[in-house]
């Protein structure tokens, strides 16, 4: 496992070259389904950050627009191909049966707020956008979704790597506090898309 974290840490570091365009590609390879964790790459952006080159603010708004960009081509192959095209072929661009059916019965059991919450959580935010597009979800409130719930987490990850400074490849050791708060963000959003449902509902039935 550390001879593949190295891996992925050199390519981020090829990436970093580029500065923010090196992070909007390597945030749009792992929403297209490229296992690059952004656990590796949005560090690396906050240690941009660190070092003068752009802030943490314009690195998670590339960071951001990056997931958008993978999660339309992700969108776009599961509209198009169908979940028989993404089992047959899905291999041989890096997406595994297991981690497919994962996202897939995450976005039945929840529905479309499942697209918001999804970009919280590891392994299953990069795989979601798939199960949408077979699903043929509504395009623009796919793309809300991605926003809103990329958002929080590139800030996270890369306010996280500009505080670490030259130790950012460490952050999984200083991630253990952080699984609290990722839980209390998932929670409130389900609280908040439940109380914006009911709110919906009452409104719609003064209208009538």
């Amino acid at each position: 496992m550390e001879f593949i974290k190295q891996i992925f840490i050199s390519i981020a570091e090829y990436l970093s070259q580029f500065g923010h365009l090196g992070i909007f590609i390597g945030m749009t390879l792992e929403s297209a389904c490229i296992p690059i964790p952004s656990e590796v790459i949005l560090p690396l952006g906050g240690y941009l950050a660190y070092k003068g080159i752009g802030s943490v603010l314009s690195m998670t708004i590339v960071a951001t627009l990056g997931c958008l960009a993978g999660s339309v081509i992700a969108y776009v192959v599961g509209y198009f191909g169908g979940r028989p095209f993404i089992l047959k072929y899905g291999k041989y661009f890096f997406i595994s049966k297991h981690d497919f059916e994962r996202a897939e019965k995450f976005f039945q059991k929840r529905g479309e707020i499942t697209i918001f919450l999804s970009r919280l959580l590891p392994v299953i935010r990069t795989f979601i956008s798939l199960p949408a597009g077979i699903a043929k979800m509504n395009f623009v409130k796919f793309c809300i979704y991605t926003v809103l719930g990329s958002f929080p987490w590139c800030l996270l990850f890369v306010y996280l790597g500009k505080k670490l400074g030259d130790n950012w490849k460490s952050i999984e050791e200083h991630l253990k506090g952080f699984d609290y708060l990722i839980l209390a963000l998932i929670i409130a959003a389900i609280v908040g898309y439940v109380v914006y449902k009911i709110f919906k509902g009452k409104k719609s039935a003064e209208v009538e």
